[in-house]
């Protein structure tokens, strides 16, 4: 039952994943055995958007969890044409958009292009306490919207093939990494003879640096001495049991290390699995959520969800193919698969 179903939230936001968005008839995956609405993305986009502008409680903020266009729009000279039409479709909401990037982002722009455009919804660098970033040229940051809670945006592709010069020391590190365990001549096809989390790597696929790691176990340690709840958000899942297998990051372990050693964190949301997933961590009760993807969404249904904080738990209102959750906050007992009312 509901603790206190007369309180109202102490914030809101909003959540999509996997718009893909490309002026292109329907297609398929790759192994052609999902079909994907490209044209039709944007419209579910703005039933998300006119549902969030008229809620009696706007979100404070969305999170966009990645692959905001289509890599198909790289080879026709759309890339610049497609993402100004999807900003234009979130920038006619009431909030500010925290934007993850995933593999898609890569396909159709450098690093260095991401980091100058509007996808970097990085804080500016003034010296606000609500904020703060990781160093160099990886995209991975933290807000506080409301006192006591923490977000942390991860950059899933710090290490990676993807977006990266292929005369850099960062892209052959990451080839050598990868070669190690799959030796394909084409590396979006998973190792040959493999089964189960060896299936993740893959090129569509990406990790985080030593230096990532640090600056999140950094932040997160400031969070437990605040005793602050972290939500941590990433294209990547990083739990096995919340995603196909295929689609985690290649060094999910040592995050999940990472966050199995700090009592802050509450929660962890992903993209890319446009399936979706779920599952709680039994050791430490954090929930990993990974969001169904609206790509593979018909035109008659939707994909996005809205997310009441309280101070005890989070309560995620799905739309279409996203399920009613209550994720309580470690600590208490277990009621994930609770329906909200």
């Amino acid at each position: 039952m509901d603790d206190c179903p007369e309180l109202p939230p102490l914030f809101t936001f909003g959540v999509i994943a996997d718009i893909q968005y490309a002026d292109i008839d329907d297609g398929y995956n790759y192994s052609r055995t999902r079909r994907r609405y490209y044209r039709s993305s944007l419209q579910l986009l703005r039933n998300a958007q006119e549902s969030w502008s008229e809620s009696a409680v706007r979100p404070e903020f969305i999170l966009q969890l990645g692959d905001i266009i289509d890599g198909f729009n790289k080879g026709r000279g759309a890339s610049d044409r497609a993402l100004d039409t999807v900003l234009r479709e979130l920038s006619c909401g009431p909030v500010e958009v925290h934007h993850v990037w995933g593999n898609h982002e890569f396909y159709n722009f450098s690093r260095s292009a991401l980091l100058r455009s509007k996808l970097n919804s990085a804080p500016s660098t003034d010296g606000s306490p609500s904020g703060g970033q990781a160093a160099g040229d990886i995209y991975a940051y933290h807000f506080s919207p409301f006192p006591g809670f923490t977000f942390v945006v991860l950059d899933a592709y710090d290490v990676s093939l993807l977006g990266r010069e292929e005369s850099s020391e960062e892209y052959q590190e990451a080839l050598s990494l990868i070669r190690q365990y799959n030796n394909n001549e084409d590396l979006n096809c998973p190792p040959p003879d493999t089964r189960g989390v060896q299936r993740r790597f893959t090129m569509f696929n990406g990790g985080f640096s030593k230096d990532q790691l640090d600056w999140l176990d950094s932040v997160l340690s400031s969070a437990d001495e605040k005793q602050e709840k972290v939500t941590i958000v990433s294209h990547l899942p990083v739990h096995p049991y919340s995603t196909d297998p295929i689609c985690l990051a290649w060094n999910y372990d040592e995050l999940l290390a990472i966050i199995r050693s700090h009592s802050s964190v509450v929660c962890f949301m992903a993209g890319h699995d446009h399936d979706g997933g779920y599952h709680q961590d039994k050791n430490t009760g954090v929930h990993h959520l990974t969001l169904e993807g609206v790509i593979e969404t018909p035109p008659d249904d939707n994909a996005f969800g809205t997310v009441s904080v309280y101070e005890n738990r989070m309560v995620l209102k799905g739309n279409g193919r996203i399920k009613d959750r209550v994720f309580l906050f470690p600590g208490r007992q277990s009621d994930a698969d609770h329906r909200a009312k």
